[in-house]
């Protein structure tokens, strides 16, 4: 893009401190914001938006021109005339001269670009494969010392406990045996009974993956596995089983919709990873050691003895030492789990020859982007109707499918069918390689971040002699970990305060101090709910303003009006999931619906949800990040009718009534 004011000059994307990346001349120093950005600099975005709607009223002809659409822009007058930027009613984007954004109302901090990007040289790129450990070494270690830990452990709880030995092996030799062998009968009866899933003969799945699939079990000399499709418009895939030979691989619909052929066949391709790296049955011996000291723990919490218990110390000493090991164990495993998944995204990588292929499906699935279906590796309508007829004699698709695929699969000149914006997929992946709660999450998952395998992918298809799939800028422009300490401090407050509450009641055994708590402990948790629930200015903006915001977490959400199309529920095909998945022109996000009770989500997705399924919608609410990009819904309005969210409200009032019932309390013993 030309910049508008030098007009020779390339405009260069560049981060700002509010974690936006911006168009940016190094020539005259102007920004261009595209679509909504610029409600992203400002504390007050409706009042800005009010002010930018008064100046469209008073609109003068410029001469510069837009850079998206090279056509004139018009001049829009704010605050009377105090400022005068240039603005393209076509794409709605701004061009702001030099410091001009700095005058716009309530702007949250004086804009800084990072220039330093210009000073950067550009780096060699490894022309070999990043080095993965060796698989089998590393999985005889992990499995080695799990077991070690889960050993000494019953010696010490045989020693201590008072316990014959063969009783404290046979209670971990039957917790295991029976998670080994029910699981997958289990799994397999879940997905009956609770999800709208369908096993298919291999002769009904789509031409081209039956023999995807049948390639790689006759060149791995392993059985065609069983395949499942469950009917939601929202991608997913899994497998389970025991052993290669028994191995279960479900897809669902959504995932033959939103992907084309070599995306869909490179996924599969994952999932035989899994399995020929027998991945179902390593892992779950790897699952069963926190799963029995889970078990340990809490069998001995529960225990009661008749009389005076002596044994009670001992008993809870064992259970927190038994506690502490398996969240030890539990992190080994999650990160066993993340490892493996780079070496199933290898294996597709070289069964497929395309690594790339996964990398868009991994783009697609995990962050939602739409992509450009007009090119080659888009499948058009006609193609998705046969491709979906070739199941049709089995009963998983009826006749509404087609307009549900018209939702999830091609809409439009712009779907998520074909090639994805690399710019659109930098923005968004800047929150995996920057953000720290990025780190933070990623111990707690048992897959590694997209923008990290992509990173491995890339690096493979660049081995293969093809064009990486995508190159990240790894430099980061500021330190995002005040923003990271500052969440982590309001989400932990009414923990700390609870805690010391607690202590100081059991120290200084005076009901006063109960009270004062309760008035702490509710103005801390007010705190948290006013930073974690900004309830105001809820300005519309579309799926990739939201993922391209870098400065946002589960407790720091960006308030925001989105408009789309409900195109799945957001455990794809449980019959009672009440969350959603929503696609709009630019993109796929998830929608988080919450009620302070339990037992209103599950009566909602079983009574409710359904009819709101390929239903245009408008969603007010929070865009959060934890990694998954997701929306909690404040509002939900389709057709007119609207379905309120409470959790907000419900912590509101929870908070105030602690502080005065504190108060009155504590001020009533005073007196």
């Amino acid at each position: 893009m030309k910049c508008p004011n030098c007009k020779d000059k390339d405009l260069v994307p560049v981060m700002t401190q509010q974690g936006v990346e911006v168009d940016f001349c190094p020539q005259c120093e102007g920004i261009w914001l595209d679509k909504n950005e610029i409600y992203l600099f400002t504390r007050a975005p409706t009042y800005l938006k009010t002010k930018i709607e008064e100046a469209v009223q008073s609109k003068k002809d410029s001469t510069r021109l837009s850079p998206v659409l090279s056509r004139t822009m018009v001049e829009l007058p704010i605050l009377g005339g105090e400022i005068n930027i240039d603005y393209c009613p076509e794409s709605e984007g701004f061009w702001l001269d030099k410091d001009e954004i700095n005058k716009l109302p309530a702007i949250k901090t004086r804009l800084r670009i990072d220039k330093g990007i210009f000073r950067d040289s550009k780096t060699g790129l490894p022309k070999t494969l990043l080095a993965l450990p060796n698989l089998s070494l590393r999985s005889a270690m992990v499995l080695l010392g799990l077991y070690a830990l889960l050993s000494l452990f019953l010696i010490i709880f045989v020693e201590l406990g008072k316990i014959s030995a063969s009783t404290a092996l046979t209670a971990g030799l039957i917790v295991a045996a029976l998670q080994f062998m029910l699981g997958p009968f289990l799994m397999d009866l879940s997905l009956r009974m609770l999800y709208k899933m369908s096993w298919v003969k291999p002769e009904d799945l789509p031409q081209h993956l039956r023999i995807f699939i049948s390639k790689i079990c006759q060149d791995e000399g392993i059985n065609f596995p069983r395949m499942g499709i469950i009917l939601d418009g929202a991608p997913n895939a899994f497998t389970y089983g025991h052993h290669p030979n028994n191995a279960r691989v479900v897809i669902t619909r959504g995932l033959l919709d939103l992907l084309n052929k070599e995306e869909t066949e490179a996924v599969v391709a994952h999932e035989m990873g899994h399995v020929l790296h027998w991945d179902m049955l390593i892992m779950t011996l790897a699952q069963l050691v926190p799963l029995i000291l889970y078990y340990v723990y809490r069998t001995l919490i529960r225990m009661k003895s008749r009389g005076k218990d002596k044994s009670a110390p001992m008993r809870i000493l064992i259970a927190i030492f038994a506690y502490v090991l398996y969240i030890i164990s539990e992190f080994i495993v999650l990160w066993f789990s993340r490892l493996r998944e780079y070496f199933a995204d290898r294996f597709s990588g070289k069964v497929t020859g395309n690594p790339n292929a996964l990398a868009s499906a991994l783009v697609k699935i995990g962050y939602g982007l739409a992509g450009d279906d007009s090119g080659k590796g888009g499948m058009n309508y006609k193609e998705r109707q046969d491709t979906l007829n070739s199941v049709g004699p089995m009963g998983i698709f009826d006749s509404k499918c087609a307009s549900i695929l018209a939702v999830s699969g091609y809409s439009g000149p712009r779907s998520m069918g074909g090639e994805v914006n690399k710019d659109k997929l930098r923005d968004v992946a800047k929150w995996d390689l920057w953000n720290p709660w990025a780190a933070y999450y990623e111990l707690q998952s048992t897959h590694p971040l997209i923008a990290k395998r992509l990173k491995f992918l890339s690096n493979q298809s660049r081995v293969l002699g093809k064009d990486p799939y995508i190159e990240f800028n790894q430099r980061r422009p500021e330190s995002y970990w005040d923003d990271f300490f500052l969440d982590l401090s309001v989400k932990a407050l009414p923990f700390i305060i609870f805690v010391s509450a607690i202590a100081l009641l059991i120290a200084k055994k005076e009901i006063f101090y109960l009270w004062l708590g309760s008035f702490v402990f509710g103005f801390a948790y007010l705190i948290n709910t006013v930073f974690s629930y900004p309830d105001s200015d809820f300005v519309v903006m579309n799926i990739k303003n939201l993922l391209s915001k870098i400065k946002v977490s589960a407790v720091r959400p960006v308030p925001c009006r989105i408009k789309g199309k409900i195109i799945g529920r957001g455990v794809p095909g449980l019959i009672f999931s009440e969350d959603f998945v929503m696609q709009d022109e630019t993109g796929v996000i998830f929608l988080d619906y919450r009620q302070p009770l339990v037992i209103f989500n599950f009566l909602f997705g079983l009574l409710r949800a359904a009819r709101y399924i390929n239903q245009d919608a408008e969603v007010i609410g929070w865009y959060r990040r934890s990694p998954v990009p997701y929306i909690e819904i404040k509002k939900l309005m389709i057709a007119g009718k609207e379905s309120t969210c409470l959790t907000y409200n419900t912590k509101l009032i929870f908070s105030m009534a602690l502080i005065i019932l504190g108060f009155v309390m504590a001020i009533s013993i005073v007196k």
